[in-house]
């Protein structure tokens, strides 16, 4: 929901007084003198911009439509090429500048129809939402319109970026809640039926959430509810699919990247002052994603009349999407809830339409065209349904199939959202931003709240389908009607906790329901391994501070070793060597510390291990680990190499040799062979990625995964956050690996060697070093 009508004229501000001077009042005299003043069409009043010596922006406006004008100006300033790229890729428009090499993405997001999305959506958004996009794109091409000089990029790639469009932030929005947003592993089950495996060998592959792991809300937080369970046995519910394996899987490697998230994690956790040193909470957030130069995030502080704001923006959109105010704080990872399904249609002999409830319903077309830098202009017609579009070309199933997401909607509660959450001062305000009953927002995040009253809170805040009781969501079903969804779970039944018994909050991508919640909810849920241990580690101590939460926040013990350890004391070892390293690792604490021989031995062997499977999926590493914990334990005989003895520790064993050979004499220490990468947003940059030694795995707190083939790590922690509730100004937080796109600027990386050895940078408002101001004034009329 938008802001409240109490808070709506902080939107635009009214006031008597001098604006200028209220803005201006508190800024340096040495600096204001010297400060570099603009005129500008559309803005209303004037805003400063401090820089402080990180590059942040500290926005100081007379209301929030002002400061969303200059947050698209900042943008524009520091970030402009990588805006622009955003809005190409979720738009379909990459080929104009690249050619041909980016036709499987321009053709995948044209079938989506993003940017007819975005455009219904914009006509639908609440009056404060569109007043702040609207500014937004102003302060984007008043940049654009006052700086000729453009970034090289644009010079190096021979284009001029068009002006911003509202469209375009909208966009760039449903393309972030499309990548939260997953199909319960449909597709990844759907290949392995190809392959001709049962229905109850790929549950074992594709093992479900440990009964005994950590789910997010606990037993005693869900509320007794008028609701009927609504567990079901995976068997009923798949009974009615097709028998036969007829579905043909050909998705090409690219395209397929483009459905899937390429890391299904990121934490956040929130402990009430009862378990704190300080008696106030602590809030603490890592979103894990793509590690990108520039980073995918940018700082800002807000600051009007009304309200005050500091965390981190998505450039290309307004507001503070993780952060906190004056009273609350707040952070986010993705759900991992399946809100996708695939439905197989029963297409009519012309081709022209499919047969839904019995009736012949044609299929709307959508002709798209995608200009082509260096080529002929490329023609793709797009079958729609009442379910969405037809993707089968992009899924390579030989059978007309389409696609029901809660992504693709022509709504879009983003910017809504941010702005309640941004002036809300309580937990009714906040659970209000996110109320997507009305607002119907196609966000799938968990949010933790925490405010300076001592309050601690979650919401799950998705649109979950409520599926037939025949349908789980896990496989594709018939689109004759009968599999259609029965509608959502209503907000206010959605999962939810506020001053939970426990005294803690925990998220990490892991289940979000014990057995007792009402409704059925799937998901790709992360391995619980992470969960686990932030649990472990708020549950070691009676109280902890501010200094324990960095500590959690770091942490890269790996329980993947723990579960493994038993493994590597049955087996036999085949030579000496293996002999010499399974001894050391069973001495090992399973810390995955960049300067650790063993982390390298292990990481190793693991990966070896994740072949076994390769035969039987199709696919040379198959990172499935409780599978494969259990199956070597339990002899599983599919894994079985031909010609070897009957059991799996033999081929635990080769593993282990393996692992040795592969990593060469000396073993060297695993952030030798094991470096965080940061790649450039450009596709045709070839200088050389930012890279620095890092250490644990996918499945540590402070996460490092991997590239299985060569231990590059390309995803992990793209942003830290601690808030201190107790006093909001001790709060921390770090963004690699800086503010700036621009390589010669001081801003481009400084806050990578602070993130690669785990400090953090003050977040805060107040008292920051001053080093640079502009002055943003409205056009003199005449």
């Amino acid at each position: 929901m938008a802001a409240s009508e109490a808070n709506s004229d902080s939107l635009t501000g009214q006031s008597g007084e001098d604006p200028l001077v209220g803005i201006l009042e508190r800024l340096d005299a040495r600096l204001s003198s010297e400060a570099e003043i603009s005129e500008l069409p559309e803005l209303q009043n004037p805003v400063a911009i401090e820089r402080d010596a990180s590059g942040i922006p500290h926005i100081k406006a007379l209301n929030l439509k002002d400061a969303a004008f200059a947050q698209g100006y900042v943008h524009a300033q520091d970030r402009l090429f990588q805006i622009d790229l955003a809005r190409r890729f979720a738009s379909g428009r990459l080929s104009e500048v690249f050619g041909a090499d980016t036709l499987n993405s321009d053709r995948f997001y044209r079938t989506l129809g993003l940017s007819q999305l975005a455009a219904t959506a914009y006509q639908n958004l609440a009056p404060e939402a569109k007043a702040a996009i609207d500014a937004y794109s102003a302060g984007v091409n008043a940049y654009l319109a006052t700086n000729p000089d453009l970034p090289p990029e644009f010079q190096a790639l021979g284009y001029q970026p068009e002006p911003w469009q509202p469209t375009d932030t909208l966009v760039i929005a449903q393309e972030q809640n499309r990548i939260g947003v997953t199909d319960g592993e449909e597709l990844d089950r759907a290949r392995l039926l190809e392959r001709g495996l049962s229905r109850d060998r790929i549950e074992k592959l594709i093992n479900p959430y440990p009964e005994d792991a950590p789910t997010i809300l606990q037993p005693e937080d869900i509320q007794p509810s008028t609701a009927s369970i609504g567990q079901r046995e995976l068997q009923g519910a798949i009974a009615k699919l097709p028998q036969e394996n007829s579905l043909k899987m050909e998705m090409m490697e690219e395209v397929e990247t483009l459905f899937s998230n390429p890391i299904e994690a990121s934490n956040n956790w929130v402990i009430s002052g009862s378990r704190t040193t300080t008696g106030k909470p602590f809030l603490a957030n890592d979103p894990h994603l793509p590690l990108q130069e520039p980073s995918l995030w940018y700082q800002s502080h807000l600051e009007t009349p009304e309200d005050e704001v500091i965390g981190v923006s998505f450039p290309g959109i307004p507001g503070i999407l993780i952060g906190r105010n004056q009273d609350i704080a707040w952070g986010v990872t993705n759900t991992q809830v399946d809100g996708e399904d695939y439905y197989l249609l029963d297409e009519t002999e012309n081709g022209s339409g499919y047969v839904y409830r019995g009736e012949v319903r044609p299929y709307q077309i959508r002709e798209e065209t995608i200009q082509v830098r260096g080529a002929e202009p490329v023609s793709l017609p797009v079958q729609e349904t009442v379910y969405g579009p037809v993707v089968s070309d992009l899924v390579g199933i030989n059978q007309p199939i389409a696609l029901q997401s809660i992504a693709l909607q022509p709504v879009d509660g983003t910017v809504e959202s941010a702005l309640g959450i941004i002036q809300a001062q309580n937990w009714q305000e906040f659970r209000e931003a996110l109320d997507f009953d009305d607002a119907a927002s196609a966000q799938s995040q968990n949010f933790v709240y925490a405010d300076v009253d001592g309050n601690i809170g979650y919401i799950a805040a998705a649109k979950f389908p409520i599926r037939q009781p025949d349908h789980s969501g896990l496989y594709p079903v018939p689109g004759t009607g009968e599999f259609d969804w029965r509608g959502f779970i209503p907000f206010e039944e959605a999962p939810q906790v506020y001053n939970p018994e426990s005294g803690f909050i925990v998220t990490a991508n892991n289940k979000l329901t014990p057995a007792n919640y009402p409704y059925e909810i799937n998901g790709n849920f992360a391995v619980p391994y992470r969960a686990e241990r932030i649990r472990e580690l708020i549950l070691s101590k009676d109280k902890l501070s501010l200094e324990d939460m960095q500590a959690i926040q770091l942490d890269q013990v790996s329980l993947l070793y723990r579960d493994f350890r038993p493994i590597l004391e049955r087996l036999e070892p085949i030579s000496e060597a293996g002999q010499t390293w399974r001894d050391r690792l069973l001495a090992w604490d399973g810390d995955t510390q960049p300067d650790s021989v063993e982390a390298s031995v292990f990481e190793a062997w693991y990966t070896e291990l994740t072949r076994l499977p390769a035969a039987e999926v199709g696919q040379e590493y198959f990172d499935r680990p409780i599978f494969l914990s259990q199956a070597i334990q339990a002899g599983d005989p599919v894994l079985d190499r031909p010609g070897s003895e009957p059991g799996l520790f033999d081929e635990a064993a080769r593993a282990l040799e393996d692992a040795i050979e592969r990593l060469g004499e000396p073993i060297r220490a695993w952030g030798d062979i094991h470096r965080a990468s940061f790649v450039p947003s450009n596709p045709a940059q070839t200088s050389p990625n930012l890279q620095v030694s890092y250490g644990g795995d996918r499945y540590t707190v402070n996460i490092g995964p991997y590239n299985a083939s060569d231990f590059s790590m390309e995803a992990g922690p793209s942003y830290r956050q601690i808030v201190d509730l107790s006093n909001p100004e001790n709060s921390l937080y770090v963004n690699p690996p800086g503010q700036s796109s621009n390589p010669d600027s001081e801003n481009f990386d400084d806050q990578l060697p602070l993130w690669q050895r785990g400090d953090y940078l003050p977040m805060t408002t107040e008292d920051y070093p001053l080093v640079e101001l502009a002055v943003l004034l409205p056009e003199q009329s005449g």
